[in-house]
């Protein structure tokens, strides 16, 4: 069927009083970036609905990213005709042509926001109902559940008909709710808690840490990839990559095993903090699931968290792997994920970490290292590239 336009129906965005026109034009702006392909594609987002005209561009495609967007409670693909009930009836008889085989039920669903329109709503069923029946006298009309519904609302700027209601991401508008450093390793966790957190509406920018030549380009490039796969839910994220070798030899050379991951793990936390602070960021997001490996233990998060007063949103730290996961195949970052190209925590991960860091030591510990030269060094090295929905990635030449 030959679609004019998608009418999209707003979420969580109806409870947001004043603020709903500010949640509007954000979710407005994230439709056109996701859709960024459909060059002809016009999108209008008004109180109650958003109005994407397709000016020739096909809905078939479209429809699939469209579901990945926050802020989308359903949405239907639907054909605008002019508010006259000759024209609405004939289109109304043709649309069930279409679709009607000749065994399902159907109910006509009308709605009026146009009080100015000569029937309302009842009248509007009834007289849509009656004019089906004409075309299929054998038709069962059923209100609950039927088949096919098929919905007519009469608006001011015209009547609208459409018979599928496809189900949306649901949750906020991706930067509704502020910016977050997401910690994004190459592995299953980190995108699924960036996924969850962009649900919420944080705008994430991506933070990973490389340490070449120990970690390849592949991996570099497996990270930058984890970050393609959720762009289709928000628009475009930038990606930070933090230089990390000489701190990680740095650590392997002063230090004792057994605290190799607690210290680096605080060092990756000041570096994104201080990446936050510089990008005017509100909460750092991590993978962190509780128990599954030695730094996501209560005690290490303790020990860990001790550098960083800025909140931590970890999204998976009540999951099993298998929830996880679940959720990773769902975006399609799972086999991603399991390519096997190593990031530096895996790199140098000691044989026995400790599970239960002690503060003192830690502390002791860092005194063999130039902490603030180290975290400075890094810094300056920072590279961040804008990964978007046509899947290229651009340098920024002023990190700031």
């Amino acid at each position: 069927m030959k679609y004019s336009e998608i009418m999209v129906r707003y979420g969580e965005l109806s409870t947001k009083g004043k603020n709903r026109r500010t949640f509007i034009m954000q979710l407005a702006q994230n439709v056109k970036e996701a859709l960024a392909e459909f060059p002809n594609l016009r999108v209008r987002g008004e109180r109650d609905r958003m109005h994407l005209l397709l000016n020739g561009e096909d809905s078939e495609l479209i429809i699939p990213k469209l579901t990945k967007v926050f802020g989308i409670q359903n949405f239907s693909p639907s054909i605008r005709v002019e508010k006259d009930l000759a024209v609405i009836k004939a289109k109304a008889q043709e649309m069930m042509q279409e679709i009607y085989t000749g065994t399902e039920t159907f109910k006509i669903t009308g709605k009026r926001s146009d009080h100015h329109f000569e029937i309302d709503s009842q009248q509007l069923q009834l007289f849509l109902g009656n004019a089906i029946v004409d075309i299929f006298p054998d038709i069962k009309a059923q209100m609950k559940r039927p088949d096919i519904n098929l919905r007519v609302e009469i608006r001011d700027e015209g009547a609208y008909l459409s018979y599928e209601t496809i189900k949306g991401a649901g949750g906020l508008p991706v930067g509704t709710s502020g910016r977050g450093m997401l910690m994004l390793s190459g592995g299953i966790d980190s995108p699924v808690a960036g996924y969850l957190a962009m649900k919420r509406g944080v705008e994430i920018e991506a933070v990973h840490f490389a340490s070449p030549p120990y970690t390849s380009e592949q991996a570099l490039q497996k990270a930058k990839n984890l970050t393609q796969k959720l762009v289709a839910f928000g628009g475009d994220i930038q990606f930070i990559e933090v230089p990390f070798t000489e701190i990680q030899e740095e650590i392997k050379r002063s230090l004792p095993q057994g605290y190799w991951m607690t210290i680096t793990r605080r060092m990756m936390l000041r570096l994104t903090d201080m990446i936050r602070e510089a990008r005017k960021g509100l909460v750092i997001i991590n993978g962190e699931s509780l128990g599954q490996v030695a730094s996501q233990t209560l005690h290490s998060m303790v020990a860990i968290n001790e550098v960083s007063a800025t909140p931590i949103i970890r999204p998976v730290i009540t999951m099993d792997k298998l929830e996880i996961i679940e959720i990773a195949e769902q975006i399609e970052t799972f086999e991603l994920s399991v390519q096997p190209f190593e990031d530096c925590c895996t790199i140098f991960a000691p044989p026995q970490p400790k599970t239960r860091p002690n503060i003192d030591k830690v502390h002791q510990y860092e005194e063999r290292l130039d902490v603030e030269g180290l975290l400075a060094r890094a810094f300056a090295g920072i590279k961040v590239e804008k990964i978007s929905a046509q899947q290229e990635t651009t340098e920024f030449a002023d990190f700031l």
